[in-house]
């Protein structure tokens, strides 16, 4: 039977690229495909797809939130991130976040279809570039000195609307993608930006960039 996989890239050439890589292998079928994340969630939740494969920095929904909120609508769906960051921080919050493969972008290609038949068989995949040793060696860094990601301070719908807010949305176009109303989605932005100790939306925006939320335009 064959491994039932969704492609998710906001990019449609790397999702062709990527079709076409996988199709040609016998035992890999591309059920679906989304260019932002938040499409990729919707689809996913009715596809069930053995795995998803998803660029880190996407609109709408960046590939870690959506790997949340996939691995807890569909638990038997296993996430491999695609990534240009090789920096522990990113690859410890894909994890986290449920993610049990990571591929650096640099040298996807055959490797993306060792990743997706590793996670399928219940495993982990890093790319080679990542070693174990480099996770392991961040986690306990985190752990001793008490800090993390400030990513961590935010809560999940935070998050969420950091991203929206640094993509140019309005309160209220951000209000109608989330279901939410205007007033509840600033008082999140006010929440969010007192947490991270940020006053305006300039540094707001640079700090989504920084943390590999929202792609440099």
């Amino acid at each position: 039977m064959s491994i039932t996989v969704f492609l998710a890239d906001d990019h449609a050439v790397v999702r062709d690229g990527l079709r076409l890589l996988l199709e040609v292998q016998g035992d890999l079928k591309v059920v679906g495909s989304a260019a932002d994340g938040r499409e990729t969630v919707r689809l996913v939740e009715q596809l069930c797809p053995d795995v998803v494969v998803m660029d880190i920095t996407m609109p709408e929904l960046n590939g870690i939130e959506a790997t949340r909120q996939i691995r807890g609508a569909c638990p038997a769906t296993q996430a491999v991130i695609l990534s240009m960051h090789a920096a522990p921080e990113y690859v410890f919050r894909a994890l986290q976040a449920g993610a049990r493969g990571y591929v650096l972008k640099e040298s996807a290609g055959i490797e993306v279809v060792h990743a997706v038949r590793t996670v399928h068989a219940g495993h982990r995949y890093l790319s080679p570039k990542i070693s174990d040793e480099v996770i392991d060696s961040y986690v306990r860094q985190q752990e001793a000195t008490g800090a993390g990601s400030p990513l961590a301070r935010l809560s999940s719908r935070e998050r969420e609307i950091l991203q929206l807010v640094a993509e140019g949305k309005s309160s209220t176009e951000i209000a109608a993608v989330l279901s939410l109303s205007a007033k509840t989605i600033e008082t999140y932005r006010s929440r969010l930006m007192r947490k991270l100790g940020i006053k305006d939306i300039p540094t707001l925006v640079k700090f989504a960039i920084l943390h590999g939320l929202t792609p440099l335009k």
